[in-house]
């Protein structure tokens, strides 16, 4: 007697997910990340309301927050594919931010709405939290392992790096955007020339600040009754 599998709940959502997904990049390109483009997905997927629902409860903002998610995950994929140890650290996160770049090149006008759409400023925290994840992802993907004032230190600069190559890369049209490749080169340059002077300020016996113990000062002072 063979056994069955039970059905999994959660593979059929992701399934489901994906295909709403793929049918919506080609209307997010000229729509935006909006409630129509969902709608429209699901006439060209043959899903019910109940289906998007199921979904996206969130509607359009759940859809955009799986189209960058997807991204990432692909990111990873193809970061562990390289031969890191061969690597150096600055080429490893270049391949990172680059990698994630020409993923989404056959979808760079839903990026570019995307990303006007995560630019309002009601929703400024979940563009954060977006950015967070990719960068702190990309840094897992190479193997990074610091802790305290490296590990945020380390995913504030690589935002600011990924976040400026992603305006470049937008608004580049050279071939094989050579010139964003370029400017990524040059950016992580700077950061290196940045953790250079980090590690020579320790070895001179320059205790940097660890934001956990900033964090607990501020903390400190909010519940102290003497504070002005």
């Amino acid at each position: 007697m063979s056994e069955t599998t039970a059905p999994d709940p959660q593979a059929d959502i992701e399934a489901m997910r994906d295909r709403l997904l793929e049918a919506a990049l080609p209307h997010a390109a000229f729509d935006g990340w909006t409630e129509q483009t969902l709608r429209r997905a699901a006439e060209d997927a043959e899903m019910t309301p109940l289906d998007v629902y199921r979904a996206f409860p969130e509607g359009s903002e759940g859809l955009l927050d799986h189209f960058m998610a997807r991204a990432d995950e692909q990111m990873v994929r193809d970061v562990l594919a390289l031969d890191l140890d061969q690597m150096r650290i600055r080429d490893r996160i270049t391949a990172a931010v680059r990698l994630r770049l020409e993923r989404a090149a056959p979808h760079k006008e839903a990026v570019r709405r995307g990303l006007s759409h995560l630019g309002l400023p009601h929703r400024g925290p979940r563009a954060m939290r977006a950015l967070y994840r990719t960068v702190d992802l990309m840094w897992r993907a190479i193997g990074d392992t610091s802790t305290d004032f490296n590990f945020y230190s380390k995913r504030a600069l690589l935002a600011g790096v990924y976040g400026s190559t992603l305006l470049y890369w937008l608004n580049d049209s050279s071939a094989g955007h050579e010139r964003t490749w370029g400017f990524l080169d040059r950016r992580i340059g700077d950061v290196m020339k940045f953790e250079k002077a980090k590690a020579r300020l320790r070895n001179a016996g320059v205790r940097l600040p660890s934001p956990a113990r900033i964090g607990r000062r501020i903390a400190e002072r909010r519940n102290s009754p003497f504070r002005v």
